[in-house]
């Protein structure tokens, strides 16, 4: 049951992702480009996911999933230097291919050979992290 709970809510995403227009990277471009030709409907898209979000992040508490396990625990609001890292890494990388996570791989299908780089880029990211944030942990740690 939680495959398929899995799967039709991918589904739901990714048709999401599209209907809305995250996976058209001109327009996600032009959301970016406050200061020239500003395209502000991608502001209804994020909207429309935060607001019901934080009413069910208040909905859940003190309950547990209806096919096990449980929620996962509010994260530490710490702004770091991980965070910020991190944070101005994934805006860069959304600003100069006008693509996140979600939507590459939603237009994986269509999205050209530009999408698959892209996608192959983000992979090679995932595995280069974990090796590179130890490494500036202990760095970190050091002084």
């Amino acid at each position: 049951m939680r495959i398929v709970i899995a799967l039709l809510s991918g589904g739901l995403f990714g048709a999401g992702l599209f209907v809305s227009g995250m996976t058209d990277t001109r327009k996600v471009q032009g959301w970016l480009d406050v200061l020239g030709n500003w395209d502000p409907t991608l502001a209804f898209v994020m909207g429309g996911a935060i607001i019901p979000m934080v009413i069910a992040w208040q909905l859940t508490r003190g309950r547990r999933p209806l096919v096990g396990g449980s929620f996962p625990a509010p994260t530490d609001p710490l702004l770091d230097r991980k965070l910020i890292l991190g944070s101005t890494l994934f805006g860069a990388g959304w600003g100069l291919a006008g693509l996140c996570p979600g939507p590459s791989i939603a237009s994986l299908s269509y999205g050209g050979i530009g999408g698959v780089i892209f996608v192959l880029a983000m992979i090679a990211g995932m595995l280069v992290a974990p090796p590179l944030r130890a490494r500036l942990d202990s760095v970190g740690a050091a002084a």
